[in-house]
């Protein structure tokens, strides 16, 4: 049985049981190169290279700041790549830094003194996230337009940090993003309504400090839409108006609270203007830096690396079922792959409708996506991954899915149902079942979600 390296992001007990079948060397290898995508992706390691502290100049990305001897250099952020990027800061900064605050996923805190490391919940925001939210907007509001503000907002944070605008209760707050979760919009229409419903996104942290910001990100939307990624501190490029586009283009402009309605229509909705000579902001990893080395990692294992696309979005399930029909057409016509391939790629991300009452937590999007794929592959020598580069897949345990053209047989063998698992949106139990769930634990990154599709030998 093929081991994985020591650096692989996947538990070695994992590992091996997901080795265990028929095309054991095309899962290996898929594992291999998603592994490498993200180790490639972790933000610490980046920051560490973009920036420095010399003399009284605090220099991130070739760009200079010179430090007043009486400026504040603070941290601030929420995400769930947020603590690695802090602990760099941390380490660099030593004594420089004068502390700030940082939200992150219950039970990943770590001690970073002088930054201050708060818990709070996710996907659906808690009362922890409410704290923590007015946390970073009152440290925000102590600093002078000599200090700087190291910004590392990451996927997740809406949910991690949220304070509701006046007017609408926390309670109201937490309904829409429950409705949104469940509605399939897409990542662009979800931030535009909840950043107009919101003390801290659409910019108005940065409009709450005159104080230099320079935001340090990793990005998992397509296209690196800075307003999607960190936007509690950069300018806000939707509107109103699109906020309630959205909501009506789903189906939830009734469904959502009163208030909210009032408060787009009503209120004082709109984001805040933000003088951009003041903010900084660099991409520390994406999708792209995930690709490329996979597709590094796909070459040195003898395999033909071709990356499929980087803005992979719509229905998971239809996602994988389109990516796995040009798998099993590449391999019963030799194009537009042969075998020997390995198709990598990612996506902004793909979603999951689900019903206004339906349960979280019974499966998500990459998991969808895998299960798709095996009905499509089965009988044929293949393998597809997809993952949650956050480990955590649609706020289940899971990462993600492995499956290859064994797992349509496996599945009957154990009479799992794959169809009804995807008809019910309950992914994880029949990934489980069939062992060929994805787990990785948090991984400390969150860039796009990635796929690898494997091409054997058509017998």
């Amino acid at each position: 049985m093929t081991t994985l390296p020591p650096t692989s992001p996947f538990p070695a007990a994992v590992a091996a049981r997901l080795l265990d079948h028929g095309h054991a060397e095309l899962r290996d290898a898929a594992l291999r190169i998603a592994g490498a995508g993200l180790a490639a992706c972790e933000p610490g390691a980046a920051t560490e290279l973009l920036v420095t502290l010399d003399g009284d100049a605090l220099v991130v990305d070739g760009r200079a700041l010179e430090l007043a001897p009486d400026a504040r250099v603070v941290v601030l952020g929420a995400g769930k790549a947020t603590l690695p990027i802090a602990a760099a800061l941390q380490r660099l900064l030593g004594e420089r830094l004068a502390g700030g605050v940082v939200v992150v996923r219950a039970g990943e805190a770590e001690p970073l003194d002088p930054i201050e490391v708060l818990e709070a919940d996710h996907p659906l925001p808690s009362e922890r996230s409410l704290a923590a939210g007015r946390r970073l907007l009152e440290v925000a509001g102590t600093l002078r337009s000599q200090d700087v503000a190291l910004c590392c907002f990451t996927g997740g944070s809406s949910a991690l940090a949220s304070v509701p605008p006046l007017g609408v209760s926390f309670a109201e707050k937490r309904e829409l993003h429950r409705l949104l979760l469940r509605s399939g919009a897409p990542i662009e229409q979800v931030n535009a309504v909840r950043k107009h419903v919101s003390l801290l996104k659409g910019g108005r942290i940065a409009a709450a400090t005159p104080a230099r910001i320079v935001n340090l990100t990793v990005s998992d939307v397509a296209g690196n839409p800075l307003d999607a990624i960190t936007d509690p501190t950069v300018p806000d490029l939707s509107s109103v108006g699109e906020a309630i586009a959205a909501l009506e283009h789903h189906g939830l402009w009734d469904a959502v609270p009163a208030s909210v309605r009032e408060h787009l229509l009503e209120g004082d909705a709109a984001s805040p203007p933000l003088d951009a000579e003041r903010i900084q902001t660099v991409m520390l990893a994406d999708g792209h830096t995930a690709c490329r080395a996979m597709a590094v990692e796909a070459q040195a294992l003898g395999l033909a690396p071709q990356i499929v696309s980087t803005t992979l979005t719509g229905e998971s399930r239809e996602a994988g079922h389109l990516l796995a029909g040009l798998a099993a057409h590449s391999l019963a016509h030799g194009t537009p792959w042969q075998a020997g391939a390995a198709l990598v790629g990612c996506g902004g991300e793909t979603t999951v409708t689900l019903a206004p009452q339906a349960a979280l937590s019974t499966g998500g999007p990459n998991q969808e996506a895998a299960l798709a794929a095996a009905l499509v592959l089965a009988g044929k020598p293949a393998a597809a991954l997809f993952l949650d580069t956050d480990g955590i897949d649609g706020g289940t345990p899971l990462a993600g899915g492995l499956v290859d053209g064994t797992t349509a047989a496996r599945a009957a063998e154990r009479g799992v149902s794959l169809p009804a698992a995807l008809r019910d949106h309950r992914a994880t139990v029949a990934l489980e079942a069939v062992d060929d769930a994805l787990l990785t634990g948090p991984t400390a990154t969150n860039v796009n979600d990635l796929f690898v599709f494997v091409l054997g030998t058509e017998e």
